[in-house]
């Protein structure tokens, strides 16, 4: 990678061209949706019990549905390959789930409210984080093909 522009100061440009750096963003990203995938994989009533909370029937399905997006979504953007597939699994997932679980406007106001209306803005944040590594992953295959970014 090369430097970003002469105004950026030398630790910020280490740091942006450090080998590392997007790999452990795009984990910081993804890594909560992952762990959850796990743990519900692992904890499969838990996992069923949940859905069922959210009164997502048939709740074996949901429950199923979610461990795999919550795995494939994070591989893929951690991989590299599909980024754009993974980031639009978990933005529609993380959709999906604020509007589910985070319906401030059927609330009546209050701290519960309060707390949901966060969540839920807190979630959208998510998603464009989401767009914003397939934009990424997109620009940095048009560098590798040539084509510019």
């Amino acid at each position: 990678m090369t430097t970003l522009s002469a105004r950026d100061p030398r630790f910020v440009d280490a740091i942006l061209d450090w080998r590392w750096t997007g790999f452990l963003a795009r984990l910081a990203l993804v890594g909560a949706y992952l762990l959850g995938g796990i743990v519900k994989a692992s904890d499969w009533p838990a996992a069923v019990a949940e859905q069922a909370h959210f009164g997502m029937q048939p709740a074996a399905f949901w429950a199923a549905a979610t461990i795999a997006v919550e795995i494939v979504g994070p591989l893929l953007i951690l991989s590299g390959r599909l980024v754009w597939l993974g980031a639009g699994m978990l933005g529609a997932f993380t959709l999906f789930a604020a509007i589910t679980a985070n319906a401030f406007w059927a609330m009546p106001a209050g701290q519960d409210r309060f707390m949901a209306t966060n969540a839920f803005f807190e979630h959208l944040g998510l998603i464009g984080g989401f767009v914003l590594a397939a934009i990424v992953a997109e620009a940095g295959q048009r560098r590798g093909a040539g084509g510019g970014a």
